[in-house]
């Protein structure tokens, strides 16, 4: 029998996002569904910065663009 006890913990709840690209603010959950957060460090010689901490969250909208058509 495994027995439990209740510890106090503080929840949080996503409230809104904005988009980092764009700077919308969606508070829909279906939209924050969407979100794609990009979270890496940049590497030796990397575009973006030897050891660069790059976090980003971007809107499904602002995704479809980079992605369609603005990359080759």
């Amino acid at each position: 029998m495994i027995k439990y006890k209740q510890r106090p913990s503080t929840e949080y709840i996503i409230e809104s996002i904005i988009c980092d690209l764009c700077g919308k603010e969606y508070d829909d959950d279906f939209e924050i569904q969407e979100f794609h957060h990009i979270d890496f460090i940049g590497g030796y010689k990397s575009i973006f910065g030897d050891e660069e901490h790059v976090c980003k969250d971007i809107c499904q909208y602002c995704l479809f663009e980079i992605l369609n058509g603005k990359c080759k």
